[in-house]
């Protein structure tokens, strides 16, 4: 499978989840720390409409005023569903090693693929246990996450994006899913 095809299971899954949100579900508390659902769900569609930008040729500020803007519209499942196609099909479209101008810095179109599909694995596991659905992870997303993130050990807390990192209390034989949602500062 390919990085692409990754991307798509990534935006799959968190249709799926994000499908089972209900009216009430939009001021929940989700396990990232001050975001309820809404915030969540802007989050992930707002960073997929950012990387499409970016991947059109965006500056970072462009990009970032994006972000500033309702990206749910009436209906959040469809306006994520659209702008996923969108994403894949400009992925699909760069060659991966152009450099985007992202607000963490310049970096290459393969590193933003990783953020998004970071991004989709994870926040679909928050966005389900915040609206008590089912949190199963796709294993192939759950592999290639873990691929990406786990060189950073425990100094991943220290990048600020993975809140307090690994507790430290999860086995080296526990299911990788467990070992992810650990070492990224959730505890499952």
């Amino acid at each position: 499978m390919d990085q692409f095809d990754v991307l798509d299971h990534g935006g799959a899954q968190f249709a799926r989840v994000l499908g089972a949100v209900s009216p009430q579900d939009w001021a929940t508390p989700t396990p990232c720390e001050g975001w309820t659902v809404r915030d969540l769900v802007v989050h992930v569609v707002g960073g997929t409409v950012m990387s499409v930008a970016l991947l059109n040729g965006a500056t970072s500020e462009e990009a970032f005023a994006l972000l500033q803007t309702d990206v749910l519209g009436d209906e959040p499942l469809d306006t994520f569903r659209d702008a996923h196609a969108e994403l894949s099909a400009a992925f699909r479209a760069t060659d991966l090693e152009m450099i985007v101008h992202h607000m963490v810095g310049d970096i290459p179109a393969s590193m933003l693929l990783g953020f998004r599909i970071g991004d989709l694995t994870l926040h679909s596991w928050d966005l389900a246990r915040a609206i008590q659905a089912d949190e199963t992870l796709d294993p192939v997303l759950v592999q290639a996450v873990w691929d990406a993130v786990s060189p950073l050990g425990a100094g991943i807390s220290q990048t600020g994006v993975f809140g307090d990192g690994p507790s430290g209390d999860v086995a080296e034989d526990a299911p990788l899913h467990v070992r992810l949602l650990d070492l990224t500062g959730r505890r499952p």
